[in-house]
């Protein structure tokens, strides 16, 4: 198989590789998906043939102001229906982008118009929700970026979009839907690209407070940029301001899904140089993600005296009432190594081979919907009211779980409080955890409530949530 580092050695080194344009008005436009390729290196390994929105991968950033409308048309150029989900935003339903359940998927030949109102600011993405494996796993994927009224006072505002490829030695996609990848870990690539790039060096000056947006695009990958620096703080999570904080031990978790936005001052002395290793599967598979390279030119003034930053503006979002919330309890089982005998399809009782043999390796409340597309709901839901989710994973794999069309708070992981209880949108729940969240009903439509591991989702881990 390729290696990330073969790849690297042929790769030609650029600038600027994370820099964000600014905002500007991104009304009106028509977004392609289509076929395309992209050489991940240089001109001596073959180009590789992807699906790109406009012809690139990723797609281009767009960028919006708090309480500027999205108005925007999809025009699909594929041999294959597609979509574009809003990921982490609060949509109207029929603009959330799931098939059958949100909208009618958009043909190949046709568009579909979207637009909506931008009611919170933050770092958040866009992609299709039809086949999404494959549709994902071949480039169809974009960062969406709404900026505060208020913004931070920063120097530079930089983007890394993490994702991998799982590619043959001639730089070709490999075949998806394995068996494996969807009752394991899912589809984990051998490629990691920042920003679809093999690039891994960031330039930048010494004594510069940079704003960095974190995003895990990738089906199936964890990813830990392990900071190796005094002055980091998380100031965002899944969009949602959060008190800056230092990270733990200076590592940032990031499940497919999630994003973070941190505050960075670049202390270390011109021509210094930092390195960004990626830690999620430990110090034998920890691998260079990327570097800071300071400039030879002389430090900002400043740079040993400035404040720490100030916490961005709270989003206002409906409080959910804790006292008179009601709880369910959401039960995820099944995989390989895990202890699910069976689980209900509609009528009928299952059995785990039973199951298996129909390509479904995992349920949720020990249940599997019996048309993956339109599945029954999960929880029906009285529109404006409070609910807790006692969320527990009895598999033996990580699953970051995704509710559309709302936020939650975190309240509780393994029974002890989370503190600040953080907004989400995706949480990723470890083997054995247990989790409660809590959120208000208050976006009517049936939401999809799912594993963000796209090889779990599409094999029974998926759900609906019904709010009327």
């Amino acid at each position: 198989m390729l290696s990330r580092r073969t790849f690297i050695g042929m790769s030609a080194a650029a600038g600027g590789l994370g820099i964000l344009p600014s905002a500007g008005h991104a009304s009106g436009r028509v977004l392609t998906a289509q076929p395309g390729s992209m050489r991940f290196a240089g001109e001596d390994v073959p180009a590789t043939d992807v699906w790109a929105y406009d012809g690139q991968v990723p797609g281009p950033v767009l960028r919006y102001r708090v309480g500027e409308e999205l108005n925007l048309t999809l025009k699909n150029a594929l041999d294959q229906p597609t979509t574009i989900h809003w990921h982490g935003l609060r949509p109207p339903i029929e603009m959330d982008g799931v098939p059958f359940i949100s909208q009618p998927p958009t043909a190949p030949g046709e568009t579909f118009h979207y637009r909506f109102a931008l009611t919170e600011s933050g770092t958040y993405w866009y992609h299709p929700h039809v086949q999404g494996s494959e549709q994902l796993g071949r480039g169809l994927k974009g960062v969406l970026i709404i900026d505060e009224d208020e913004p931070p006072e920063v120097d530079r505002d930089i983007l890394w979009m993490l994702d991998d490829w799982r590619m043959d030695a001639d730089a070709v996609i490999a075949p998806f839907g394995a068996g494996h990848d969807k009752s394991h870990a899912g589809r984990i690539g051998n490629v990691v690209t920042v920003n679809g790039s093999l690039q891994t060096a960031e330039p930048v000056r010494a004594g510069e407070r940079i704003r960095l947006r974190l995003l895990n695009t990738s089906n199936a990958r964890l990813f830990a940029p392990h900071f190796p620096m005094d002055r980091v703080w998380i100031v965002a999570l899944d969009g949602h301001p959060v008190p800056p904080h230092r990270p733990s031990e200076g590592r940032i978790w990031l499940a497919p899904g999630e994003r973070a936005d941190l505050i960075l001052d670049l202390t270390e002395e011109p021509g210094t140089t930092v390195q960004i290793d990626d830690t999620a599967y430990g110090d034998q598979r920890r691998f260079h993600l990327m570097s800071f390279v300071y400039g030879a030119e002389p430090a900002l003034p400043g740079r040993d005296n400035r404040p720490e930053p100030a916490a961005l503006t709270p989003h206002i979002l409906p409080e959910p009432d804790l006292e008179r919330a009601e709880r369910h309890e959401v039960v995820f089982e099944g995989g390989a190594m895990g202890g699910l005998h069976g689980a209900q399809m509609g009528d009928r009782f299952l059995s785990m081979r039973e199951l298996v043999e129909m390509g479904h390796f995992w349920a949720i409340n020990q249940s599997v919907p019996t048309n993956m597309m339109t599945p029954d709901p999960l929880l029906s839901l009285s529109l404006g009211s409070s609910r807790i989710l006692d969320l527990a994973n009895l598999t033996a794999f990580p699953h970051p779980i995704h509710l559309h069309g709302h936020a939650f708070r975190v309240l509780t992981v393994n029974g002890k409080p989370v503190p600040n209880r953080p907004w989400r949108d995706t949480f990723l729940l470890w083997p054995d955890m247990t989790a409660e969240i809590a959120f208000v009903a208050d976006n009517p439509g049936q939401w999809m409530f799912h594993c963000h591991i796209l090889e779990h989702q599409e094999s029974g881990m998926m759900a609906v949530v019904d709010i009327a």
